[in-house]
């Protein structure tokens, strides 16, 4: 068939002369088999090594080369004076240096192999034949013209191609084939070369009114500690979530190399008590716990319910602390549709190895993420402070003094920050989007209904459960619940989906009341103002490739300048500053290379007067 395709046009131009036609058609052969041969070069060996190159196509270039190879002496960028011609097939090939095998990889490290490592007044491939001229070569060219303009000398590439291509220049190769991993705790040498700030800066700030510590006597008095709350990103999160960390570099997201970074990080900041959320349950029981321990740290943990494979830890120091209980939350529900996710909550009480110092409840969670359900996250959140209630509960009705910590996935300004630090909430005309302060339109979505959370709970509205509360109390709300399930029969809705909940039933579920309402009993203050002191701009401990918020928070029972000896608080010293969303972006976001979480951990130091 190819001998026809060349003599058909041989024949119209050279009638009778059968020999001229002949040399016409090896010729003609000779010119396509090498250009063939040229284009298979370039593609195979021009091109530098990319995460595409998988392992069928290095043995097909294997094969490919093993088969031209003993015809061909030469070699891309080393031999350029060397010709190839029907006399050279046959050089004594056992003299002739040998080209590298595609597959052995010391051959490949040899310099002078890649295009980015030739001279560029060199040709990428060098073959000459005495029966070819510069006109083929010409043709060759315009064939390429879509990936190199100009002369081979000074190639010219397009803008969207060339930043991928100059970033894979400034890096080793084996950065960009697939399957390599990077060694855990090393950071990728290609941020070396690009100049650019991976590392954020973050100093300590004082607290207001925080003067130098005491020595002597005064300070025995005083048990000074510190708290951390970090979520560490869970590794099944972040596969399943991928989408959010397009931006990074993968060889940073892998565990390994994740996990060394989290774990130094944990061990430079040396915190007394550390709550950590996303804590995947095989990787603390295999790899944190041990690293933990080893470190002087007591570990406690609670997974999710359901199938989900992360949770809640709480460590603390065994030189600083002793376990006094344990009480996991779970906030699932079987029959209630409202609690019928898997979020938990981990609640320890702990004793200061202070004799004198009382003790301190600690509280870590990580609440429901949905920005659409705010009524599911103050559900959740009201069987945290009713737990914490009964936990932190003295014989003389006060509390000791409580740190609360989490992801509790709501903004500084939230309604439900506010409930946090304001210890009331009034929800009248509140729609559920609007309580996390994550959704900015609130059109089409229903209101929050009194009550929030169902009775069969067992949990009042002043966020403690039912057994605290008086008879007399339980006898009100129990006649004002079923008269308020009437009126919403009668009306065509169902308090437990929110349908009717525009309408103001407060004079019947609180009397003497015009608002509806929850309270909780803890005095609690964040530890961070959410604000930069430079220039106020938003505090951030989040920053991924979709948000950059603050949703992290340390909540404390705060001491009060008139409050007297006999009350129960925390006086902050100082946090461990955050930074803004700039920053972030200076150090491309969320995880890098020095930071393995997407979220920033939050520290803050405490004193706790005996």
């Amino acid at each position: 068939m190819l001998a026809a395709y060349w003599l058909k046009p041989v024949r119209c131009t050279k009638k009778g002369n059968k020999r001229l036609s002949l040399l016409f058609l090896v010729e003609h052969i000779f010119l396509y088999y090498k250009r063939k041969i040229l284009v298979k070069c370039r593609s195979m060996l021009a091109r530098p090594l990319t995460a595409a190159t998988s392992a069928q196509t290095f043995a097909r270039a294997r094969r490919h080369w093993h088969r031209h190879q003993p015809r061909t002496s030469w070699w891309w960028g080393q031999f350029p004076e060397q010709s190839w011609s029907p006399s050279t097939s046959h050089t004594d090939h056992a003299t002739a240096p040998r080209p590298p095998d595609p597959l052995r990889w010391r051959e490949w490290r040899r310099p002078g192999l890649f295009p980015h490592s030739v001279p560029q007044h060199i040709s990428p491939v060098h073959l000459y034949s005495g029966g070819m001229d510069r006109a083929d070569e010409e043709g060759l060219r315009k064939r390429k013209r879509s990936e190199d303009s100009g002369s081979h000398g000074n190639w010219q590439r397009s803008p969207k191609r060339s930043a991928l291509e100059e970033s894979q220049e400034q890096s080793p190769v084996w950065l960009h084939i697939t399957g390599a991993s990077l060694p855990p705790g090393k950071v990728p040498p290609s941020s070396e070369n690009r100049g650019t700030k991976t590392e954020l800066k973050r100093e300590w700030e004082e607290a207001c009114g925080y003067g130098p510590r005491e020595t002597g006597s005064i300070r025995e008095r005083h048990f000074d500690f510190s708290v951390m709350s970090y979520n560490i990103l869970s590794q099944e999160l972040l596969l399943s979530n991928a989408y959010l960390y397009k931006h990074c570099n993968p060889l940073i997201l892998s565990w390994g190399h994740r996990f060394t970074k989290i774990i130094k990080e944990l061990e430079q900041h040396s915190a007394d008590i550390m709550c950590l959320q996303e804590v995947q349950e095989d990787h603390y029981l295999k790899q944190i716990k041990p690293s933990l321990e080893s470190l002087g740290y007591h570990c406690e943990y609670k997974r999710r319910t359901g199938r989900k494979p992360d949770g809640c830890a709480v460590v603390f120091k065994r030189e600083r602390f002793s376990l006094l209980s344990r009480h996991p939350v779970e906030y699932f529900r079987r029959g209630i549709p409202l609690l019928d996710r898997d979020n938990v909550g981990l609640i320890l009480l702990l004793q200061p190895v202070e004799p004198s110092a009382c003790h301190i409840c600690v509280a870590n969670t990580h609440l429901l993420y949905n920005p659409r359900r705010g009524d599911i996250k103050l559900a959740q959140l009201s069987m945290l402070l009713a737990e914490i209630s009964r936990v932190a509960g003295l014989a003389d009705g006060s509390t000791c003094p409580v740190v609360l910590c989490g992801d509790f996935n709501s903004l500084p300004c939230s309604p439900l920050c506010s409930f946090i630090r304001e210890s009331r909430l009034d929800y009248t005309g509140l729609s559920i989007g609007k309580v996390s302060g994550q959704e900015d339109g609130s059109r089409g979505q229903r209101l929050l209904t009194a009550p929030i959370w169902p009775t069969c709970l067992g949990i009042s509205q002043q966020c403690q459960y039912e057994s605290q509360a008086t008879t007399t109390d339980q006898a009100v709300k129990e006649l004002n619940l079923q008269a308020l399930s009437a009126l919403n029969s009668a009306s065509g809705s169902d308090m437990s989906t929110g349908v009717g909940a525009g309408k103001d039933f407060s004079s019947l579920l609180l009397p003497g009341s015009k608002k509806l309402c929850i309270e909780h009993g803890l005095r609690l203050t964040s530890a961070y103002s959410h604000y930069l002191r430079e220039n106020s701009r938003p505090e951030i401990t989040t920053c991924h490739a979709r948000t950059a918020v603050t949703v992290d928070y340390i909540f404390y029972s705060a001491l009060s300048e008139c409050s007297t000896p006999e009350e129960r608080g925390l006086q902050l010293l100082a946090r461990l500053a955050l930074v803004g969303e700039a920053e972030l972006r200076e150090v491309n976001r969320l995880p890098n290379q020095h930071h393995s979480s997407d979220h920033l951990p939050l520290i803050a130091c405490f004193r706790l007067p005996s």
